[in-house]
This record gives C-alpha cells, structure tokens and sequence, in this order.
C-alpha cells in the first residue's frame, strides 16, 4: 500500500467568506471527524490534494494527515465526501474521517470488468453493467483497489450476481446477493415498418371508386332521360 502525507493547517476562519479566500489563496477548507470527537476544521493545499487523491487507490487512499499548528500532530484519515465546483470540477471542500487500522470499515470500491462477453462477440448480444462499485467491509490496509469480474463466459441472458464474485483475502463484499453487477441483453430488434403507411396506400384508392360510382350514377340518369318520351308524344 503506497504511503500518501497530507500536510494540513488548523483552519481558524469559518463561513462562506473565509472558504472563499481560502480558496482564491490556493487551499481547500476541509474538516476531519471522528466519532465521539468534535470535528476538527483544517486547510490543505488545492495541489497537494490532487495528488493524494489520485493514486491508484483513488479516494480510499489512507493518507497520514500531518497537522501543524497549535495542535500540531498526525492522524490516519480516508475520504468520507468531496465537493466540487460544478463548472470547472476543482475541489471547493473535503470531508475526512479519522480511522485505526486495526479497525474495520465500510468503503466502496470500484467494479473492473475484465475480458468480453461471448454473448456480444458470437451472439451480438449487448453488455450491460448495472453496478459500478460495491460495498465492502474490510480493515483498511485491505481495501482493493478494484474488484475485477470476468465476463469472458457471459452468454445472451446470462449474468453475475453480488453472491457469485469472490471477495480478496480479508474482504467481505456487502449488498443483496441477488443483485445484477453484469449482463449479456438481446440485440435491439429492427423496427418494424409502420402499418400506417400501409394504411395509406389502402385509402388511396376510395376517392377513384368514388368517382366511378358518382359517373355510373350520372350516366345511368342520362340513360333514362332519353328512355323517357318527350312531353306529347305517345
């Protein structure tokens, strides 16, 4: 497990202004809890952050909080929430919480699929993942970094529950065990043309036996109108 430090200071000001200079200054204003405890508000460096959040264990990363200050000292700590600037993505707060590594924890962790399904390379079937992370319970210097599925065998209709992936040594993998992580779905079928069309053409045809009827009509009339002797004759 790689060995982050976290240099932080103890944050003095609080609100929405002093988070804002903070901010324009290059830190990120950060609090970091611990049950039973009363939260401790701290300031890191926007860059500094960065970094310790972007190894290859990403936010469940364990870092070493080294806090000067006043009440300088260092405390083992793992992401519990970040928020961040809808526009740009940059890091507007983090919420830390303080933990043993003797103690166990809950974490999520992110679902690797590995390999491709039979079902789409023979059968043109389409691979659809229902969940992209899933919940373990583990003490922290175990937590994975990824949990990888195969899904080589996946034939159309098949799939892999929470019940049938096996958990790393010292990991228990939460959830429904019933729960849907991946399956192989049925090609989408070809539209069909729409019977409206063919509707249409049937219709087009009533006007013409219309206008044939009307002209039999007119000249059956004209017919009797000559069969019909003229006013005075017999």
């Amino acid at each position: 497990m790689e060995k982050i430090i976290l240099k932080a200071e103890i944050r003095e000001g609080v609100g929405k202004d002093a988070c804002k200079h903070l901010r324009r200054d290059g830190k990120i204003p950060a609090v970091v809890y611990k049950e039973g405890k009363k939260a401790l508000s701290v300031q890191v460096d926007s860059n500094d952050l960065w970094h310790a959040l972007h190894t290859d264990a990403g936010e469940n990363a364990i870092i070493t909080m080294d806090i000067s200050g006043d009440k300088a000292t260092k405390k083992t700590v793992i992401v519990q929430e970040t928020q961040h600037d809808p526009i740009n993505d940059k890091f507007l707060h983090v919420d830390f919480h303080e933990i043993s590594l003797k103690e166990v924890l809950k974490v999520n962790v992110p679902v690797h699929i590995k390999g491709e399904a039979a079902g789409v390379t023979e059968e043109d079937g389409i691979l659809s993942q229902i969940l992209w992370e899933l919940e373990v319970e583990c003490l922290p210097t175990a937590i994975p970094e990824r949990i990888e599925i195969n899904v080589e065998q996946l034939k159309i209709g098949d799939a892999i529950h929470i019940q049938e992936v096996a958990a790393p040594e010292g990991v228990k993998i939460l959830g429904d065990p019933e729960e849907v992580i991946v399956t192989v779905t049925p090609p989408q079928a070809e539209e069909e043309p729409e019977e409206a069309e063919e509707g249409a053409e049937e219709g087009a045809g009533e006007p013409e036996v219309i206008k044939k009827g009307k002209k039999e009509e007119e000249e059956g009339e004209g017919a009797a109108e000559e069969e019909a002797p003229a006013e005075g004759e017999e």
